[in-house]
Formats: structure tokens, sequence, C-alpha cells
């Protein structure tokens, strides 16, 4: 197969900086969509990779799941996309097509694993998969989406991870008008879960451990912000709750939160993976039948159902532009939560 050297920042271990490399590319094959990459979103998950904090992580790793772009070419057989469109790549790039996961549309749950945008199984060239910092992808146009015209580019990259994880468990416990709806957390998901759920009409509250990010909950679209460290007020929101969002990527006590779901209530986690501490009290699950969840992304239609939301209702993330060589500094201050509240690789810096 014909590949092409293309310009990418990554990193060779992971314990070194990412700096620039040279990468390869398929050459598009007749299903494939060749995206120049305009604008790459920074997830947490990016830098978890990068120094391989969940272990597995294939060097050199070029991380970049949050991707838009315009096609620059089209194989023989594609109908979805031309020349010139706007385009989005997500967190998946293949899967298998076949089992009951991907007949559902739900790739992200390919019961054979799907490909990840990065440290995937690349099965064209070998090796692994290669992410958004990087000056074009190549990808299967079943896995591209259709980005609206009408949003700022920019600030469309991280629907595309923090965008489509929050608005998968809004989709799948039906959240709507009149819906009560929680988020803990305000980072690159929380501010989207807010978005998203007031869409859709839910009431929206955010749970914030101090005061000092009320304000942007509201200005957000939280009708109310609860200090969760404050026994007062998580008593006054006691069984309320049809469905709470948690965000929060490192271990913490999902106990208070409970107590504040209604009957068949459920908080589903998308930001943590790994043991809960200290033990989960099944009580209130049990005696108002409630549940803890988790959900991770979601499928490439449901995906595009979002952008086409986000498109119908004018929603985008709040974004930092950075320079690609600024990614080093941009990931010690994601450790430090500085940034409000999504960091997003203006790629043309790549060409400097």
């Amino acid at each position: 197969m014909k590949t092409t050297i293309v310009k990418a920042f990554g990193t060779k271990a992971a314990d070194k900086p990412l700096i620039q490399m040279d990468i390869e590319r398929r050459d598009t094959t007749a299903k494939d969509v060749e995206i120049e990459i305009l604008y790459c979103g920074v997830c947490h998950s990016d830098l978890h990779t990068a120094r391989n904090d969940w272990g597995g992580t294939k060097y050199p790793a070029v991380p970049g799941h949050e991707i838009v772009g315009k096609v620059t070419k089209v194989g023989s057989e594609v109908t979805k996309l031309k020349v010139g469109d706007l385009a989005g790549v997500g967190c998946i790039v293949d899967s298998c097509r076949e089992c009951n996961s991907c007949e559902h549309d739900l790739e992200q749950y390919c019961q054979n694993g799907m490909t990840g945008t990065y440290n995937g199984k690349d099965k064209h060239l070998g090796g692994h998969t290669f992410g958004g910092y990087s000056e074009k992808v190549v990808v299967d146009e079943h896995y591209v989406l259709k980005v609206p015209s009408n949003l700022n580019l920019a600030a469309v990259a991280p629907l595309l991870c923090a965008g489509i994880t929050t608005w998968s468990p809004l989709r799948h416990w039906k959240v709507g008008k009149g819906s009560k709806v929680a988020v803990v957390g305000l980072g690159g998901l929380g501010h989207m879960a807010i978005k998203l759920a007031k869409g859709l009409g839910a009431e929206v509250t955010l749970f914030s451990r101090t005061p000092d990010k009320k304000q942007d909950g509201l200005d957000l679209g939280a009708n109310e912000v609860i200090i969760s460290t404050d026994a007062e007020q998580m008593k006054s929101v006691r069984g309320k709750f049809d469905l709470i969002i948690d965000t929060v990527p490192y271990i913490h006590d999902i106990n208070p939160y409970v107590s504040t779901l209604s009957i068949n209530g459920t908080i589903v986690l998308v930001g943590y993976l790994g043991g809960l501490e200290p033990f989960l009290n099944t009580v209130p699950l049990i005696l108002g039948r409630k549940s803890v969840a988790g959900s991770v992304i979601g499928g490439i239609a449901e995906t595009q159902e979002m952008l086409d939301f986000c498109g119908e209702h004018n929603i985008v993330s709040e974004i930092e532009i950075i320079n690609m060589q600024d990614i080093n500094e941009a990931y010690e201050r994601m450790l430090k939560s500085d940034v409000r509240y999504r960091f997003v690789i203006d790629m043309a810096s790549l060409k400097k």
C-alpha cells in the first residue's frame, strides 16, 4: 500500500515530551476520506496515553481524537462526503462492523474491539494508529462525521469526545423537557454536559466542591449550583435527580450523590476508570431502585446526531486555542485544571 509522510507531534516514551516527528499515512483507498486537519482538541486521554498512565501505550504515540478539518481527497466509492466539505473524526476509526454492537450503531462497544483513532491496531499498514496531532488523517468514510457549517470550527473539535461522551448517556436515559439532571465536575466534559442537557430541555444542576465555579456554572446554563461539601445544600436536593452525569476523572466518593437520585434514578460515570473508594453503599440503591452505571463516548450515528443537534441549537465548547508547539505546557496546565474548558490546537502552527 502506498503511503505519504506527514508532519506530526508525538512522544517516543512515557517520560519524554511531545516533539515534532514524521509519520506515515496511507493513500486513500476506494472507501477512504483524506482530511486536512485544521483543529484538534486536547483530551485528558491524550495525556494519559502519552504518559502510559493506563498501560499499553504503543510508541511513538501521536495523540488526538477531536479532529476537524476539510476533505482534500475521497476514494472512488465514497458517497458520504466530497472534496471541500467540513469533516470530523472522533475516537473511532474502525470496528468489526459485524458484531451485535456494531449492527446496532454501538461501535464504541464493538465486541471484537473498536480501532481507536490513536494507539489502536492499524489494519491497513500494520503497527498502530496515529491521532490528530498531525497535518492530515485518512479514515474510512463510515467513521467520518459531517460538521455543521454554521458553527465555530475550532470550538466544534471537543464535541467529538467531550461532547459525545456526555450526549450518549443523556440520550440513553431519555433526557428531555422536564428531566432533572445533575452534573458532577465542571471541566471539559462537565461544561458540555450542562450545555447539552439544557439544550434538551432539562432542569440542570451543577455539583461543585467549592463556590468558585458557581457563576461559571450558571453562565453555562445551569439552573442551580449545589456545593457538595455543604451538608444542608446536599440535603435540600435529596431524592431529586433522574440522572447524574459524573465527569470527575479521579477516584472520589460517589455515595453523597447517590442519595440525591430520585426513585429509578441513575448516576452514570463517564470520567473515571478504576475502582471506587470508599465502598459503595448499596442501601439507597436497593431501597430506591437506583443505579450506578458507566458510559463511554458514542457510536458514529449517535455522534452525527449530536453534531446536527449542536448545529441546530448553536452549541459548541468553550475553548482556548494553542499552537502545536505549546502542547507540553498545555498538558501541565490540564493537570492543574488551568483551562476553561478545553484546549484546541490550531494545526496551522504545525507548518511554521
